[in-house]
């Protein structure tokens, strides 16, 4: 199985920055995809950013221009780098990793705060 651990979240304030990483260990050969999600407070968990085995990157239109995702595969990490974060930015944010058979389940961590304050 793979492990996926999420750091760096935190407090922030609205314009600032925060960049979290999302260590996966185990089986790691067997990730493709990886992205980080996110779920506030009265909301459904949505896609934030992902990154394919190849560096090809997709984000929400919400987060495009100030986030950027990044990809480690010696480290088997991902990272997000959040720049001009906005009070709505606040949320628990996930980590997620597609398996190479994509007919399994996603691995998922279990999740870190952010917290942007205006």
């Amino acid at each position: 199985q793979v492990q996926l651990v999420e750091s760096g979240g935190g407090l922030a304030q609205a314009g600032g920055s925060l960049r979290l990483s999302c260590a996966a260990s185990g089986s790691t050969f067997s990730i493709n995809d990886m992205g980080w999600y996110r779920q506030a407070p009265g909301k459904q968990r949505e896609l934030v950013a992902a990154i394919s085995s190849g560096g090809y990157t997709n984000y929400a239109d919400s987060v495009k221009g100030r986030f950027t995702i990044s990809r480690d595969n010696r480290k088997n990490t991902v990272y997000l780098q959040m720049n001009s974060l906005k009070p709505e930015d606040t949320a628990v944010y996930y980590c997620n990793a597609e398996q190479v058979d994509p007919w399994l389940p996603d691995y998922w961590g279990q999740g870190t705060q952010v917290t942007v304050s205006s």
